[in-house]
C-alpha cells in the first residue's frame, strides 16, 4: 500500500510538471506532424525523452521590478533532457537571488519529427530568447539583461545561440534581437571536432556529420568581439566532456576581448549540476559574484 501511494504521488507530480510547460510556438517550424512519443523517467533526476513539441516554464522572481532573466537549457547529450537538477532546480535558485528564469524544453533531434533535425534545438533557443523579449513588459524582465545557460549538451546549445544568434533559423518577429546579453555554461560541449563528445555530435548531426557541419557547430570557431560575456564551470576529471572544451572557448572569448571566467574543480566528473559533492567550494556563489561584478544583478 505504501509503495502504491508513493507511486501515485510520483505520477501526480510528473503530471504537474508536464502540465506546467507552455507551448513555445504558435506554429512549430521545421516540424513533422508525427505521433507525440514524449515520456519521462526519474531516479532522483527527472529525464524527459522524445521531445518533439517544445515548451517552456517561466519562473518569476516576483514583484513589478524589471529583473534579469536566464533561459536554462538542460543537458542530456541531445538524447534526453535532465530537466530537474539542470533545469527547474536551477530556476528556483535564480529566483532566490532576484532573477527570473525560463526552463526550455527544447526538441530532441529526430528524423521522424523534423525535416532538418540539426537546427531544431537552435531554433527553440532562438525562439526562447525572442519570447522573453516579446513578453518583457508583461513578465517584468529587463530586456537588456537576458542570458542563456546550459549544461553539457545544453551548454552546446547555449553557446550555439551565443555565436549563431545572427543566423536566424526562425521567421517570427524579426525585429527582436536574438543575441543573449550573457552566457552561463556548465561543463559544456563546445567543439564537434577536437575533444568532441561523440554522442552529442551524432545525435544532433546524424548523417549530416560532414566537415562543414562539424565546423559550424564547433562554437569556439565562431567567437568574435560581439560575443556575449561568459561564465563557465568544469571539472578537470570530466571523462565525458573534456575540460578542453571550456578552455578552448574561454581562450577564444578572451582573444576577442570578451570578458570570460572559468571556475575549475579539481574533481567532480560530469553532470553534477549546481552541487559538486567532491568540493567544499560552491560554483554558484562564484557565479553570483560574477553576475554582480558584471552588473547583471545588484
Amino acid at each position: 500500500m505504501k509503495q502504491l501511494y508513493i507511486f501515485l504521488i510520483f505520477l501526480f507530480s510528473m503530471q504537474m510538471v508536464f502540465s506546467q510547460y507552455s507551448p513555445l510556438y504558435k506554429k512549430i517550424p521545421n516540424y513533422i506532424d508525427a505521433p507525440d512519443q514524449e515520456s519521462s523517467a526519474t531516479d532522483g533526476v527527472l529525464r524527459i525523452s522524445n521531445v518533439s513539441i517544445p515548451g517552456y516554464i517561466f519562473f518569476s522572481a516576483g514583484d513589478d521590478t524589471p529583473r534579469p532573466c536566464v533561459i536554462i537549457c538542460p543537458g542530456g547529450g541531445y538524447r534526453i533532457l535532465a530537466a530537474s537538477h539542470e533545469g527547474t532546480d536551477v530556476a528556483k535558485y535564480f529566483n532566490s537571488i532576484g532573477v527570473h528564469a525560463l526552463v526550455l524544453k527544447y526538441r530532441i533531434p529526430s528524423d521522424e519529427n523534423q525535416p532538418d533535425k540539426k537546427y531544431a534545438p537552435l531554433q527553440d533557443a532562438q525562439r526562447a530568447i525572442q519570447l522573453v523579449r516579446e513578453n518583457a513588459k508583461q513578465w517584468h524582465v529587463n530586456s537588456d539583461k537576458v542570458g542563456i545557460m546550459g549544461f553539457s549538451a545544453g551548454g552546446h546549445l547555449a553557446s550555439s545561440l551565443a555565436v549563431h544568434y545572427g543566423d536566424a533559423k526562425i521567421k517570427e518577429n524579426s525585429k527582436i534581437s536574438l543575441r543573449p546579453d550573457f552566457q552561463i555554461l556548465g561543463y559544456p560541449v563546445i567543439s564537434f571536432s577536437k575533444f568532441s563528445h561523440v554522442g552529442s555530435r551524432k545525435n544532433l548531426l546524424g548523417k549530416d556529420s560532414t566537415e562543414s557541419m562539424m565546423n559550424y557547430f564547433s562554437n569556439e570557431m565562431y567567437v568574435n568581439a560581439n560575443s556575449p560575456i561568459a561564465f563557465l564551470v568544469h571539472a578537470k576529471d570530466d571523462k565525458v566532456v573534456p575540460i578542453e572544451n571550456s578552455l578552448m572557448y574561454v581562450d577564444a572569448l578572451k582573444s576577442n576581448g570578451v570578458e570570460a571566467e572559468l571556475f575549475i574543480y579539481e574533481s567532480g566528473g560530469h553532470g553534477f549540476g549546481m552541487v559538486n559533492k567532491t568540493s567544499s567550494e560552491n560554483w554558484m556563489d562564484a557565479l553570483k559574484s560574477w553576475m554582480q561584478k558584471n552588473k547583471i544583478i545588484e
